[in-house]
């Protein structure tokens, strides 16, 4: 388990509404992780997902998540079976956190199948680059 973790302040300017020139100093902090497999990668994907869209999904709902992710939903018996395999849990739970994320906007039905939201999908074949800014003010 490799973390890099690098800091460093940054100078920027912001340009704003009547051509008010302000700068700013930004902390900037690099994090490199590397991952098992692309299911590793995804989960820890939609844990910083849930995280910052305080959606205080439990490890379960994130592994849904990322798997269905994976497999392009979670509509079919045999992805069903297959996630109740690898995690060691049951369809009715499955059922169960689907229904709950259905609500969240996390999953949605698409053609009749349940899939993660587009707004927050990827494939999760390659490594992922991912820039938040987090602002206040």
């Amino acid at each position: 388990m490799i973390i890099k973790v690098l800091t460093f302040h940054k100078k920027c300017l912001y340009l704003y509404l009547g051509n008010l020139l302000t700068t700013y100093t930004m902390v900037v902090q690099k994090l490199k992780k590397v991952s098992e497999d692309r299911y590793q990668l995804a989960e820890r994907y939609y844990e910083i997902v849930s995280s910052l869209n305080s959606l205080s999904l439990t490890q379960r709902e994130v592994q849904l998540v990322a798997y269905a992710a994976i497999h392009g939903n979670i509509s079919y018996t045999h992805i069903k079976n297959d996630f109740c395999e690898k995690y060691k849990t049951s369809v009715q739970t499955i059922y169960n956190i689907v229904s709950k994320l259905m609500k969240l906007k996390v999953f949605v039905k698409d053609n009749g199948k349940i899939k993660v939201n587009p707004v927050i999908a990827l494939k999760f074949n390659d490594s992922i680059r991912l820039e938040i800014t987090l602002m206040y003010g």
